[in-house]
């Protein structure tokens, strides 16, 4: 044998040796591994003369460009969002469904992950109350103007999260002694934390790129109508940017979109008042009000979680689990599922407990950014007055008491009005607020989500309004053969669909029920300058309360 191969042989045996023996526990489990790409120092930008761009290359071909795509007037039938490519989920214990989790034959456990869930086509019984609605203008409308409002795309955990300490936990077990995992909980002995904070992955990347796509071949004729380039709005969070860039990558090309429109990127931070970033402007949306889901997610936890933590702590020496180590574990499925592809984390739990903790998350979101909570409304009231502005193409002048930029939006430049297609990228919070504030109300049509036991009727799930990608829209149309507003006999009419489900505006003053989910424009403007002025934005932000209150609060405000 040469040196060489007595090389690697000698190489090979410490690779051996440093592996886990059987029932060992590996030194490096749970322990964090970085990635950087690219590579430090490996810029390349002096070979970049070397590496020409197309226009400069040339002999592009043929580039004729085709027609708009109008699908949502061409089509009988809208398209539906069902699968997660590339990512591949674990099969379900059972064949049970569960409300809110599709229509499909199986328990579909992505549908399970509350915020956490990748947005799917709702239909059917998964719909707001309209299940026979479709996005496809009604015969005889016309498509005139849409607007977008749509969150950010599959992200790592944030710092210091559920996820992250349960791999702190790992770790400091597996360098000290005792530690051991057996059964299912076995590839612990070998498993390393991988994810990042807070930024895209590249499932999430592709989630905007497609929404994108879809949004053009659905609603691109709109484009012909316009005389400036469009504004589109994002925060200044770097996912909201990436999310803000794919999307437009995918709406206009990735050859075109930087020319295509102009970007508008609003400081998203303390002090700058912002309506795609409420909160900082509401005081009583960051004190104890605010963590009302909290208290109710952490109830619930400790009854659904309960036989859980004995039945895992059977399989692992070394780590005495309690209710956030295995609520960690459970979180580490669909965030290394998003991240990763695959986790072996998903099999660890019974379909049960994925509904368990899809009602956890239920919970949180209702009390601290739904219907439950006092400073909803308030927090949403920037947005819906942008929104007016927008439908009646007249200015905003009014910033009293309100969340909205002054500086921006009194622009005509960095806030037009005049706009066939509007685009703005949020946070989930922020688009749970703005429901809130529409004034939805058959989301709340089974009132405050019990925190002891699941609701029967539940009518709000948070993987419906707010999962990864949410977007909703609104339609205005015009429709010469429907009867409107009596007021000047116009035509125009507005409806909304979250995540292409028509969303029922009776809880909107002057609209009526309506089958297609259509409502006159004039109607709805007036009864949204009446939301607006019921919204005691200074109270609800401002006022000394505490919970509990006398009466439940359903629609985002407190009652004084």
């Amino acid at each position: 044998m040469d040196f060489t191969s007595l090389l690697v042989a000698a190489q090979l045996a410490v690779v051996v040796a440093c592996l886990p023996q059987p029932g060992e526990a590996s030194r490096f489990a749970g322990s964090t591994v970085s990635a950087v790409f690219p590579p430090p120092g490996a810029t390349g930008t002096s070979l970049d003369a070397f590496f020409p761009d197309a226009s400069q290359v040339g002999h592009a071909g043929p580039t004729p460009t085709g027609d708009e795509p109008w699908l949502v007037e061409t089509a009988p039938a809208g398209p539906l969002k069902q699968d997660i490519n590339p990512l591949v989920i674990s099969p379900p214990s059972s064949t049970e469904t569960y409300p809110g989790n599709g229509d499909s034959t199986a328990f579909n456990r992505a549908r399970s992950w509350g915020n956490l869930s990748p947005w799917w086509s709702l239909e059917g019984n998964d719909s707001f109350g309209l299940p026979d609605a479709s996005e496809i203008v009604p015969a005889g409308c016309e498509l005139t103007q849409v607007h977008l409002l749509h969150r950010h795309g599959a992200r790592y955990p944030t710092g210091g999260s559920a996820p992250s300490q349960f791999a702190g936990l790992v770790n400091a077990a597996a360098t000290s002694t005792g530690f051991n995992a057996t059964g299912p909980l076995e590839f612990l002995n070998t498993w390393t934390y991988k994810l990042g904070e807070e930024i895209l992955t590249p499932f999430g990347r592709q989630q905007l790129f497609n929404l994108g796509v879809g949004f053009r071949t659905k609603y691109g004729h709109l484009l012909k109508d316009f005389t400036e380039l469009p504004v589109f709005r994002t925060t200044s969070d770097a996912r909201m940017v990436d999310s803000a860039l794919n999307f437009a990558a995918g709406f206009f090309g990735v050859q075109q979109y930087e020319s295509s429109y102009h970007q508008l990127i609003v400081i998203e931070d303390d002090g700058f008042y912002n309506s795609l970033d409420p909160w900082d402007a509401c005081p009583n949306a960051n004190n104890d009000d605010s963590n009302l889901g909290i208290l109710a997610f952490s109830n619930w936890t400790a009854v659904y979680l309960n036989e859980t933590v004995p039945r895992l702590q059977q399989y692992i020496e070394g780590i005495d689990l309690d209710l956030e180590a295995v609520l960690g574990m459970q979180q580490l499925c669909p965030y290394e599922t998003i991240a990763l592809g695959y986790s072996a984390f998903c099999e660890l739990f019974t379909d049960d407990e994925w509904r368990g903790y899809e009602y956890a998350i239920d919970l949180e979101v209702w009390y601290s950014f739904g219907p439950g909570n006092p400073t909803s409304a308030a927090q949403g009231l920037g947005w819906i007055q942008e929104l007016v502005a927008r439908l009646t193409h007249t200015p905003l002048n009014n910033f009293d008491m309100t969340t909205n930029n002054q500086t921006l939006d009194s622009s005509n430049i960095t806030f037009p009005v005049n706009q066939p297609i509007y685009v703005d990228a949020t946070h989930d919070v922020v688009v749970s607020v703005i429901l809130t504030a529409l004034n939805f109300t058959s989301m709340a049509a089974a009132g405050p989500p019990p925190v002891d036991h699941i609701q029967e009727n539940q009518t709000y799930f948070s993987s419906h309004v707010v999962p990864f990608a949410t977007n909703l829209v609104g339609q205005v149309m015009s429709c010469p053969s429907r009867t409107s507003s009596p007021s000047n006999g116009s035509d125009s009419f507005i409806r909304f669909l979250l995540n292409d489900a028509v969303v029922p505006l009776t809880g909107v003053a002057h609209c009526a029920p309506d089958k297609d989910g259509l409502c006159a424009l004039d109607d709805f403007v007036k009864g949204m300058e009446e939301r607006i002025a019921e919204i005691d934005f200074e109270y609800d932000c401002f006022a000394n309360y505490t919970a509990p209150w006398p009466d439940p609060i359903i629609d985002g405000r407190m009652k004084h």
